[in-house]
C-alpha cells in the first residue's frame, strides 16, 4: 500500500537526479542534502579550465567543523559505579562501561591518555538499515539525560541512518571522525587499532583514519571471509569484509607477530622457574637432518638403564657416516639445556637402543610459547580465512547469549596475538555490543598465561519487545553484554580453572555530581545561595563522589580501592597511598593524625563537611606539619 505524500512534485529534486544520472561526480552532500557543485559541472560542459575555487588535495564534508568541534567541547559528565550488576567488584581490573562511547571517551582521556595497547571496533557498516549516533542534540533542560549519555525518552540515542538521506555518507563520517579523534589519545605510541568495516564505507573510513592517525602509520587492510556460501546480491555475493589497522606511531611499532600455531603448545610448566609457560615436544630426533657431525650423534640414557641413539649404521666414537640420523642439539647444547628434556616411553620410537633395536624410548625437547613468540619473524597473512561469522553464532548459542552479527572470539584474539597482548596491556571496545571483544580476552589470558584487561563501552541501547532477546528478560544491549561477560567467565573457569580475572566493574555515564553552582557561581543571585548548603546533588553517594576524584585527578578506574572505619568517618583508600579521600558530612579534624600515617599523595574532603573555615585551615597546617608531601583538595 502506497502512502500519499499529500503535496506537489519537488521539480528541483528531479532536475538534481537528472543531473545525476549525467555527471555522477557533481552530486555532492552539504548542509541541506544532496546538491551540485555547480563549479564541476560547469567543468564537464566546457572544453576548457573553469576557473573556480582554488583546488586541494583534502577530505571534506558538511558538518566536518562540527565533528571537530566535537570531539574538542569538552564535558562536564561522570561515571558512576554500580557494584550491583558488577561481579567482583573490589578486586577486578576490567571495566564495563554503560553509556554513549563519545562522552565515554571524553571522560577517560586523562586517565587512559596513551595506556592503551589495542583497540577493535565493529560500528555500523552503513548499510541502510544500520543506527548510527545522533550528536546533534540542542542544550536544553529536557536533554539533560540525553546529553548526559543516557537514554532518551525514546529509549534510544541512535538515529536510522536511511540511504535516502541527503547526508547518508557525512553523518556516518562525523559520527565516526569525533570517536576516533578521541580514541587515537588513548593508544600508547605503538599501540594497534583495529576496524571492522565491509565495503559501503571502508574507502570514506580511510580517509577519515589517514587524517586522524596519519597515512605513514597505515598498517594495513586484511580481508575477512565472513561466511562460506551466500547466494545474496545482484551482482557479487558478498561473502568478506575488512579489518582496517593504523598504529599511533609506525617508527616505535614492534610489527605483527605470524606463522605461530598456539594450539599445538598444549602443555604447561607445572614448576620451576617457569613455572605456568606454555610449551610443546619436539622430537630431538629428525630425519630431514644430514650431516657427518660426531657431536651430534651420541648416546642418551633413559630412565630405566638402557641407551638411545637415532637410526644409522656406525656409532659412537665412530664418525657418522652420511645418512645416519643425528639429534638436533650438539652434545654439549644437550648437556647445557638438560632440563628442556623429556625422555618419554612411547609404543613406536623410531630411535635404536643399545642392542641395535628399536627402543622404547623417544626423547623430546620443550619448546616454549614465549622463546617462540620472541624469535618469530612471520607475519600474518593480509587474507583471512579461518574465523567466519558463523563461530560466533555457535558459541554464543552455547551461552545461551541471543544477538545477531557478532564477531566470533577467535578472529579477535587472532588479532589480540598478532599484536602481542601481554600481561600489562589493556585493550578497548567503544562499539562493544554482545562483549565480543571481553570475552575473546578472557579466553586469550586464559590460553597464553597473560592477565591483559579490557574496557567496554556500549550505550544501553532499548531492545525491541519482538525480538527473542526481550521474551529472555534482556531490556537494553547492555544486559546481553554483561551477562554474557558473566557466562563466558564461568565456562572458562569450569573449562581451564586458570587463575585470571574473571570479574569486572560496571559505570554508567552521567551528569556531573556537582550541582551548577559548582561550576557557574557567578550566575547565581545572593539569595538563591541558601539553596545550595552543598555544592554536590543529593542523590549521589560517596563511591559516585570517589569515581569522580579518581577521573579527575587522572588515576586510573583498575585501581584497587579499600574502605575503613576511621575514628567514625568512612575513609576510602585508592591504590594504598595514591588517593585518601573521606565525604561524610561531618569530619573529625583529629583524623588527620591517622591519615597522616600512610603518607597518602593526595587526599580529598567535601568542602561542605566543615563547618567553620578554620577548621579547614588547621585541617591543612597539621596536613604540612605531619605529611607535607600530601596534596589536599576540596569538593
Amino acid at each position: 500500500m502506497n502512502k500519499l505524500d499529500m503535496k506537489t512534485v519537488n521539480i528541483t529534486a528531479e532536475n538534481i537526479t537528472k543531473i545525476g544520472e549525467l555527471f555522477p561526480n557533481v552530486i555532492v552532500e552539504s548542509e541541506n542534502g544532496k546538491t551540485i557543485d555547480f563549479d564541476l559541472l560547469k567543468q564537464e560542459l566546457s572544453n576548457e579550465i573553469v576557473e573556480g575555487t582554488k583546488e586541494k588535495y583534502q577530505l571534506t564534508w558538511p558538518g566536518k567543523k562540527e565533528a571537530i568541534l566535537t570531539a574538542n567541547t569538552p564535558s562536564k559528565n561522570t561515571l558512576r559505579p554500580i557494584r550491583e550488576k558488577s561481579v567482583d567488584f573490589d578486586n577486578t581490573q576490567n571495566i564495563y562501561i554503560e553509556g554513549d562511547n563519545l562522552e565515554a571517551l571524553k571522560i577517560l582521556q586523562e586517565s587512559y591518555l596513551n595506556k592503551i595497547k589495542c583497540i577493535y571496533i565493529d560500528p555500523p557498516y552503513n548499510t541502510g538499515n544500520d543506527f548510527i549516533y545522533n550528536d546533534n542534540f540542542n542544550k536544553t533542560k529536557e536533554n539533560e539525560l540525553i546529553k548526559s549519555g543516557q537514554i532518551s525518552d525514546d529509549g534510544t540515542r541512535l538515529i536510522s541512518n536511511n540511504q535516502a538521506n541527503g547526508k547518508y555518507h557525512s553523518d556516518w563520517i562525523s559520527m565516526m571522525y569525533s570517536r576516533l579523534k578521541l580514541a587515537r589519545n588513548l593508544l600508547v605510541d605503538n599501540g594497534i587499532i583495529f576496524i571492522s568495516i565491509d565495503d559501503n564505507e571502508v574507502d570514506n573510513l580511510k580517509k577519515i583514519c589517514n587524517e586522524i592517525f596519519g597515512e605513514n602509520n597505515f598498517v594495513g587492510c586484511a580481508g575477512r571471509i565472513t561466511k562460506k556460501s551466500n547466494n545474496k546480491g545482484d551482482y557479487w555475493a558478498p561473502n568478506f569484509d575488512y579489518v582496517l589497522t593504523y598504529t599511533k606511531n609506525i617508527d616505535g611499532g614492534e610489527g605483527f607477530l605470524g606463522g605461530i600455531n598456539y594450539n599445538s603448545y598444549n602443555l604447561i610448566e607445572e614448576d620451576g622457574p617457569r613455572k605456568g609457560e606454555k610449551y610443546q615436544l619436539v622430537r630431538l630426533y629428525m630425519s630431514s637432518l644430514q650431516n657427518r657431525n660426531s657431536e651430534q650423534r651420541f648416546w642418551i640414557d633413559c630412565p630405566d638403564g638402557s641407551k638411545v641413539i637415532p637410526p644409522g649404521k656406525t656409532f659412537p666414537p665412530e664418525r657418522p657416516m652420511l645418512g645416519d640420523g643425528i639429534w638436533r642439539w650438539s652434545r654439549k647444547k644437550y648437556e647445557e639445556e638438560k632440563d628442556k628434556i623429556v625422555i618419554k616411553k612411547v609404543k613406536s620410537s623410531n630411535l635404536l637402543n643399545q642392542d641395535g633395536k628399536p627402543a622404547e624410548w623417544n626423547v623430546f625437547t620443550k619448546t616454549y610459547l614465549k622463546d617462540v613468540i620472541e624469535k618469530s619473524s612471520a607475519k600474518p597473512n593480509s587474507f583471512i580465512e579461518d574465523y567466519i561469522n558463523q563461530l560466533s553464532s555457535h558459541e554464543l548459542n552455547k551461552l545461551n547469549i541471543p544477538f545477531d552479527y557478532a564477531k566470533p572470539t577467535a578472529l579477535l584474539k587472532f588479532l589480540m596475538g598478532i599484536c602481542k597482548i601481554n600481561s600489562d596491556d589493556i585493550v578497548l571496545d567503544f562499539f562493544s555490543g554482545s562483549a565480543s571483544t571481553a570475552d575473546a580476552l578472557l579466553q586469550y589470558n586464559a590460553e597464553n598465561g597473560t592477565k591483559a584487561k579490557y574496557i567496554m563501552i556500549q550505550l544501553p541501547e532499548k531492545i525491541d519487545d519482538k525480538k527473542e532477546a526481550y521474551s529472555m528478560g534482556f531490556r537494553f544491549i547492555t544486559d546481553i553484554g554483561e551477562e554474557r561477560i558473566r557466562r563466558a567467565a564461568k565456562k572458562i573457569k569450569k573449562e581451564t580453572n586458570v587463575d585470571i580475572d574473571y570479574g569486572f566493574r560496571v559505570y554508567k555515564v552521567d551528569s556531573s555530581n556537582m550541582k551548577d553552582v559548582y561550576y557557574k557561581p557567578n550566575d547565581l543571585k545572593q539569595s538563591q545561595l541558601e539553596l545550595f548548603e552543598s555544592n554536590i546533588k543529593e542523590d549521589r553517594t560517596p563511591e559516585d563522589l570517589l569515581t569522580q576524584v579518581i577521573l579527575d585527578l587522572g588515576l586510573t578506574l583498575d585501581l584497587k580501592i579499600e574502605e575503613k572505619k576511621i575514628l567514625n568517618n568512612n575513609i576510602y583508600y585508592v591504590d594504598n597511598n595514591s588517593l585518601v579521600a573521606c565525604f561524610d558530612d561531618e569530619i573529625d579534624i583529629n583524623i588527620v593524625d591517622e591519615l597522616s600515617k600512610s603518607k597518602p599523595l593526595k587526599v580529598v574532603f567535601k568542602d561542605s563537611s566543615f563547618k567553620y573555615d578554620n577548621d579547614k585551615i588547621n585541617l591543612e597546617e597539621r596536613f604540612k606539619k605531619l605529611s607535607p608531601e600530601t596534596e589536599i583538595s576540596i569538593l
